[in-house]
């Protein structure tokens, strides 16, 4: 996201695979949409959890050799930070709801129903979450990773605003009885939508690793669905092609 003073990477992972060491795990099915070389300066970057397919090591090594940004994450991932190369001063964990300013941003840590784990630490060390952040200009909503919560969004609308983008999943969802505490299917997606009264959405979250049993179309299929289930304009939420850019 670029801001007139500010660009902010979210969750970065330029590996081809989606676990330990970069070549572990998932392997990328879709290259990313801007080349790692290519990438204006980044001057913050926010680390929504400790997944692989969201905390990737050694893309984050190369931010903090290149680009030395502003690392904002919830509790607990901050060592995880400084394995990779991240000074301590330049590393701020947060818990939900607290907030830190940057150059014209307030950025907020915003609830999240998910969970944490990788190799090191134990399973659910560290805190996940998703992140607000309020401009003068704009104010973007990122859910994170999360399960559908019927509180959750409304309450972010109630206490930072409707934002004019946000940014939500709609893939990684199947099967239900496992994958609904943590994932959002389309359906659910659109309803955080409308809970966060947001004046438009982009799908994030799938299409790039393989990380789930439905297709790699069904979250485009699912969405377009939920979207004329009820009424809404396409164009209020969208998934955009890699590597494409959209203008708020």
């Amino acid at each position: 996201m670029r801001f007139p003073k500010v660009n902010v990477l979210i969750d970065p992972i330029y590996s081809e695979c989606a676990g330990p060491f970069g070549r572990l795990g998932p392997k990328r099915v879709h290259p990313p949409g801007i080349r790692f070389a290519d990438l204006p300066r980044i001057d913050v970057v926010l680390l929504s959890h400790d997944h692989y397919d969201h905390c990737d090591l050694p893309t984050l090594r190369r931010l903090a050799a290149e680009h030395s940004p502003i690392a904002i994450t919830p509790l607990g991932n901050g060592q995880l930070l400084r394995r990779a190369g991240f000074p301590t001063d330049r590393i701020i964990e947060l818990d939900w709801w607290q907030s830190w300013a940057h150059a014209e941003l307030d950025i907020t840590l915003t609830p999240a129903r998910h969970w944490s784990n990788r190799l090191s630490g134990p399973r659910n060390g560290r805190l996940w979450g998703g992140f607000y952040l309020n401009s003068s200009k704009r104010r973007v909503a990122y859910t994170g990773d999360t399960g559908y919560d019927s509180d959750y969004f409304t309450e972010v609308q109630r206490r930072l605003g409707a934002p004019d983008l946000a940014l939500i999943p709609i893939g990684a969802y199947e099967p239900r009885w496992f994958m609904a505490p943590q994932h959002c299917n389309p359906a659910e997606a659109v309803q955080i939508h409308r809970d966060l009264s947001a004046g438009k959405s982009v799908a994030m979250h799938w299409g790039t690793f393989q990380l789930t049993d439905e297709g790699r179309e069904d979250p485009l299929v699912g969405l377009a669905a939920a979207l004329a289930g009820q009424a809404i304009p396409k164009n209020q939420f969208q998934a955009i092609e890699p590597g494409e850019t959209l203008n708020i």
